[in-house]
């Protein structure tokens, strides 16, 4: 009897460790490219950068080149679609960037958030701040993009993946 009490007592600990962390899929990336470019036609693009390119992008952007292949569809009748992940706190977030034929971002989309908190990024209105920016107009958090309270690290980190994707146009697509 004292074993099974001490057994039910630690029950609701072991249950609470046992609580997976939050994870969900917002958009997979036929769903993303359709929100992002409507009625267009994809041809997939993906690039494995040189020595050469991973060290250019790292000087322009400021950001580490974490994987040397991206994945990127060229968009019919111009633009691109980059699938990138970026660290949040602890877990990636996979999101989509559309870029225009001119390589100006056209639109954000969050793919799969796994984080408990900072799900805020996938908010429309804070992705709306990079609409239009260019590797010369790279966006900055706190500058030219706002900072969302609770979700520092994770508007940081997209803040700089798309600020190193901006330079990767420059550098890979161009």
């Amino acid at each position: 009897m004292r074993t099974r009490r001490a057994l039910l007592a630690s029950a609701p600990a072991a249950l609470v460790c046992a609580v997976p962390g939050y994870a969900t899929q917002y958009l997979t990336v036929e769903q993303a490219q359709q929100a992002i470019f409507p009625g267009a036609t994809f041809t997939r693009a993906d690039v494995t950068l040189s020595d050469e390119q991973k060290k250019q992008i790292e000087d322009a952007s400021g950001v580490d080149v974490r994987d040397r292949t991206e994945q990127v569809w060229k968009v019919d009748g111009g633009g691109w679609l980059i699938v990138d992940e970026v660290l949040g706190k602890h877990e990636f977030i996979t999101y989509a960037l559309g870029l225009d034929a001119s390589g100006a971002v056209k639109q954000i989309e969050i793919l799969d958030y796994r984080e408990t908190y900072g799900y805020e990024v996938r908010d429309a209105k804070w992705r709306a701040q990079f609409a239009g920016m260019t590797s010369q107009s790279a966006p900055k958090l706190g500058k030219s993009i706002q900072n969302v309270s609770g979700a520092t690290l994770s508007c940081r980190h997209l803040t700089d993946g798309i600020r190193r994707l901006l330079v990767f146009h420059d550098v890979a697509l161009r």
